[in-house]
């Protein structure tokens, strides 16, 4: 299984970006899905997971009210919409799969990762 993100880029303080990420290969199971990022001297952290159905997401605190996951599973594509984004959003973001998401929550043991997509917010 290969998750390709992309959507990163530049953008100002108070701006929006939507990231994106493409399973191809998709493993056999259903799967969830998570967005996590890392920032320069910081650790890796999870901002929102969800689940194979959508029915279940969680969001990092920092992040609520202000990004949204979700998933189209006919697309093998999850989504990170992001507003009103902030200096510190800034990192690299990357898209994570495992068949459980809470391993994805707990953030050790994940299957698949991508290669991460760079959004730097500027203020």
């Amino acid at each position: 299984v290969q998750l390709v993100e992309s959507g990163g880029g530049l953008v100002q303080a108070g701006g929006s970006l939507r990231l994106s990420c493409v399973a191809s290969g998709r493993p056999s199971g259903n799967y969830a899905l998570a967005w996590f990022r890392q920032a320069p001297g910081k650790d890796r952290e999870l901002v929102a997971a969800i689940s194979w159905s959508g029915g279940s997401t969680y969001y990092a605190d920092s992040v609520k009210g202000r990004f949204t996951i979700s998933r189209d599973n006919a697309k093998n594509t999850v989504y990170l919409q992001m507003i009103s984004l902030k200096f510190e959003d800034t990192a690299v973001y990357y898209c994570a799969a495992d068949g459980k998401i809470a391993t994805l929550r707990w953030g050790k043991g994940i299957d698949y990762w991508g290669q991460g997509t760079q959004v730097t917010v500027s203020s």
